[in-house]
């Protein structure tokens, strides 16, 4: 009989979670150090039955200390990102109503296998994944007074800064579903 993810012997991660991500450089050009995902703002989880996956939608922490030229002529002073976690199983969430603050773990629990936890105001949630997570859709915006992230926005993606210049619509599936 398999054994849940509760009673599965886990070994947190002492690496960052950046070791994970299979394309760092985005975060590396932005970043000296990369932030860890505690305290981050949680904007948006992202269902997909294809693969099947979770895309998080977060804000970093803390501002680039190599931001673009333009991110700081414009103003921005949050950065946002999608992580996107492939192969998902046991999937658990309780309440949600976003924004809220949360601290994402990240733990081994098997070859090629990990548990991230996502727990913060009014959220707990985890789920298993492949040991391979993607980056995306990186970009800087200027917070609002009532924390929402609309209005201007800069893309680090060329493909990106072309397509939106403001956060698209929950219906475009080529932002929220692909990275």
């Amino acid at each position: 009989m398999a054994r849940s993810l509760a009673q599965r012997n886990t070994i947190t991660m002492t690496s960052p979670w950046v070791s994970l991500v299979r394309n760092p450089s985005p975060l590396s050009s932005l970043y000296s150090t990369i932030p860890p995902l505690r305290a981050v703002r949680l904007r948006s989880i992202h269902l997909n039955w294809r693969g099947p996956a979770v895309t998080l939608r977060i804000d970093l922490p803390t501002f680039p200390d190599k931001a673009p030229a333009d991110w700081l002529a414009r103003g921005h002073d949050a950065v946002q990102l999608h992580l996107q976690f492939l192969a998902v199983n046991d999937i658990s969430i309780k309440g949600w109503l976003p924004p809220v603050q949360a601290d994402i773990a990240i733990s081994l629990v098997e070859r090629h296998r990990i548990l991230v936890g996502i727990e913060g105001t009014g959220i707990r949630s985890s789920f298993s994944s492949s040991d391979s997570v993607i980056i995306g859709h990186i970009s800087a915006f200027t917070t609002s007074v009532d924390g929402f992230d609309g209005g201007d926005r800069s893309f680090l993606r060329p493909l990106d800064s072309r397509r939106f210049d403001s956060l698209p619509d929950v219906y475009e599936g080529t932002y929220y579903e692909r990275i």
